[in-house]
């Protein structure tokens, strides 16, 4: 049941990035973004998987998490890319 709970966690967590993924491609901005925000629920990821290990307790919960930390990832990317667009435009 434990499990299940974080999968279901997981999973939640999960449907809210490629709308914020999408946004982020469309908007071309990084207002209303904060970088350390990513990198910090990134670094909460990675210490999910790293406990997991750990605990010699691999599931396909662990499977989530990484697919949950690469879309975090892109919007990291989107970040930059955003960023880099919006000094050209103020150049």
């Amino acid at each position: 049941m434990k499990e299940f709970l974080e999968a279901l966690m997981m999973i939640a967590f999960g449907l809210s990035w490629p709308f914020n993924i999408i946004k982020s491609y469309k908007a071309r901005t990084t207002k209303g973004k904060s970088l350390l925000f990513l990198f910090m629920i990134e670094i909460g990821y990675i210490c999910g998987v790293v406990a997991k290990i750990i605990g010699h307790d691999i599931t396909y919960v662990v499977f989530l998490y990484i697919i949950n930390f690469l879309m975090i990832f892109a919007d990291l990317c989107l970040y930059v890319r955003n960023h880099k667009l919006e000094k050209q435009a103020a150049a």
